[in-house]
């Protein structure tokens, strides 16, 4: 048997006026996932059980068959993981985004999509400048980078992702807890050494968003996991361009390839990515491929940019890679977001995302083109959702 997973993340969402009363999944012209939903099950998903924030973290875990509730160990010890980075038992690993904070509201929470070059020198130099804190800063994706506090296991500490107040005042949101104060006092140094930094004065002079501030969230330490190997008994191969989603692959055992031009945004190689995947399904029995575009949209507000991400995911991705299954005698394809993103809010939100699937035994109920509104006629829903894996491999 071979399978398939696509991620889009965030692409599902809700009802958008400028689209006459529909979602970006409605309107995308999309005939490889309708095929999909339409000859086999639609559906929805709880990706995020009660008391977890509706993050990317807990739903690809939920959606790749392990419970939050058991697995969960925050967010940044699973981008270290994507990085080969170690942390010792008493140090606290955080993601470090480079954020423009204006008047203390958080005006852009990826500091203008920050260039690697930049951004790396800004970690550089924020190594230097703060070694006495007993703090180490690891370059990651533009703005999505980590830090490693040291002598911290007595911290316990709640945080914002930045990405939940856009256009907000951060006054309510900054660290709390135990160990708070240290924290604060790295990112209000951090922010005295980013006011003039060379960096920040071209991008000014360019009219670009400046790295004003570090923000420090999604703290935790690392957690082994059962590979998905010895839970599931498939071999499987990743493909993606953020940090978190390599992270958690690698985490659980499933190799993670590596594809040119492969960026985790707008831009990304969605024909490069197709490719890759079509070619690994010759290789190992499962391949994952996650898609950041969509998400992006939809924290931009971007309607148009959403629809066109999820166009171009079905015609490069999906299209090709259920061309290839269709020519095995056993294959299944899934298609599911980890979560919403909806382009009017801006933030993640906790409605099940729709998924649908098809391929060997599966057998279609519900023929209608792939969406939110035809998922939640389905009589199906999976609670909680990392039973989703089980099913779609072995039911």
């Amino acid at each position: 048997m071979k399978y398939a997973i696509v991620l889009p993340d965030g692409a599902a969402d809700e009802p958008v006026e400028e689209l006459e009363g529909r979602t970006p999944l409605q309107a995308a012209r999309k005939p490889n996932m309708d095929w999909i939903s339409a000859h086999g099950r639609q559906g929805r998903v709880v990706t995020v059980p009660c008391g977890y924030a509706p993050g990317s973290d807990v739903a690809t875990l939920t959606l790749l068959g392990y419970d939050p509730h058991v697995d969960y160990s925050g967010r940044a010890p699973l981008e270290a993981a994507a990085r080969g980075i170690a942390a010792k038992p008493d140090e606290l690993i955080f993601r470090c985004n480079f954020v423009t904070i204006v008047d203390e509201v958080m005006t852009d929470f990826t500091a203008g999509h920050i260039s690697q070059a930049e951004a790396d020198r800004l970690i550089s130099d924020l190594n230097r400048a703060l070694a006495g804190r007993g703090c180490r800063f690891f370059s990651g994706v533009s703005y999505r980078n980590l830090m490693v506090a040291a002598d911290a296991s007595e911290m316990a500490l709640q945080s914002t992702p930045p990405h939940d107040i856009p256009d907000r005042p951060v006054a309510e949101h900054w660290p709390r807890g135990t160990g708070s104060e240290r924290i604060q006092a790295i990112m209000d140094e951090a922010r005295r050494l980013l006011a003039e930094h060379a960096v920040n004065l071209v991008r000014r002079d360019l009219g670009e968003n400046p790295a004003t501030d570090i923000w420090l969230w999604g703290q935790g330490r690392a957690k082994p996991l059962e590979s998905f190997a010895s839970r599931f008994g498939v071999r499987g191969a990743a493909i993606a361009a953020v940090d978190l989603i390599r992270g958690i692959a690698r985490t659980i055992g499933i190799d993670v390839l590596e594809v040119a031009g492969a960026t985790g945004y707008l831009d990304t190689n969605y024909a490069a990515k197709g490719a890759a995947a079509t070619a690994a399904l010759s290789s190992y029995d499962l391949v994952v491929v996650h898609i950041e575009a969509p998400d992006e949209a939809g924290h931009l507000g971007d309607v148009n940019a959403k629809v066109e991400a999820i166009e171009r995911i079905d015609e490069c991705i999906v299209g090709p890679l259920l061309e290839t299954l269709r020519r095995s005698d056993k294959w299944r394809i899934l298609i599911s977001p980890d979560h919403p993103t909806p382009v009017a809010r801006r933030v993640h939100t906790d409605a099940p995302p729709p998924f649908c699937m098809a391929g060997h035994r599966v057998h279609g109920v519900v023929a209608e083109p792939f969406s939110e509104a035809a998922a939640a006629a389905s009589d199906l829903q999976i609670d909680p959702g990392h039973e989703l894996m089980e099913y779609f491999l072995h039911s």
